[in-house]
């Protein structure tokens, strides 16, 4: 578990990696020359935006945690959610500007609504980039935190499992010792007497024996 949260935080990167290169094609479209320059170069935003939203999508779906800090997963996700429909939607305005600017009917209109879409990208979608990244850069540091509780919790498990192993392996060998090595007590009250086989294999006729060799000497 604590691998795929690793890998989770990788894709972190990965989202605010592709959040970077959506911005880097809005801001090269308002550089473009001429209107083939620029339709060649938004081509790929739509499936770029379709990429970063799936990412998250996937993120959300998995198991989301609250660290032991009271860091929220979903809080933060839903956080990230928020400013990234917030930063699209002032990209998509960009962007609509910026096409006006080739049906312009004059070359004053076009070089006001070029000028009106380089405001919008500096003054409306800027800052709105910057919750975006700061959304993810909170959820990171949440999934980091989460990580480290799950760390924590594994290493302690790992410590009583092999407490426990050691302190069953120690009772089976004192057991196995009580068992193999019969107190001497409980052994001499299993062996027959000594004195009760001696009496057993005892002559019956000893002492008549030792009489008649009395009275022969008598004699």
């Amino acid at each position: 578990m604590y691998t795929e949260y690793t890998l989770g935080a990788t894709d972190l990167a990965h989202i605010s990696a592709d959040v970077m290169r959506y911005r880097t094609i809005i801001v090269r479209s308002l550089e473009a020359p001429t209107q083939k320059d620029f339709e060649r170069i938004t081509k790929s935003l739509p499936d770029q935006r379709a990429r970063i939203q799936h990412a998250v999508d996937r993120y959300a779906a998995a198991t989301l945690r609250v660290s032991r800090s009271g860091r929220s997963e979903p809080e933060d996700i839903q956080s990230v959610r928020e400013s990234l429909d917030a930063y699209f939607a002032a990209a998509s305005r960009t962007i609509a500007l910026l096409s006006q600017e080739w049906t312009a009917g004059s070359p004053h209109e076009a070089a006001e609504l070029r000028r009106k879409a380089e405001v919008h990208a500096a003054d409306n979608a800027g800052p709105k980039l910057i919750q975006v990244s700061l959304a993810l850069d909170r959820l990171l540091e949440t999934v980091a935190d989460v990580a480290k509780d799950m760390r924590d919790e594994g290493t302690r498990t790992i410590r009583m499992t092999s407490t426990t192993l050691i302190i069953g392996s120690f009772l089976l060998a004192v057991l196995n010792l009580f068992i193999t090595r019969t107190p001497p007590r409980v052994e001499a009250a299993l062996r027959p007497s000594a004195v009760h086989r001696e009496r057993q294999e005892t002559p019956a006729f000893s002492l008549p024996l030792e009489r008649t060799d009395s009275i022969r000497r008598r004699e």
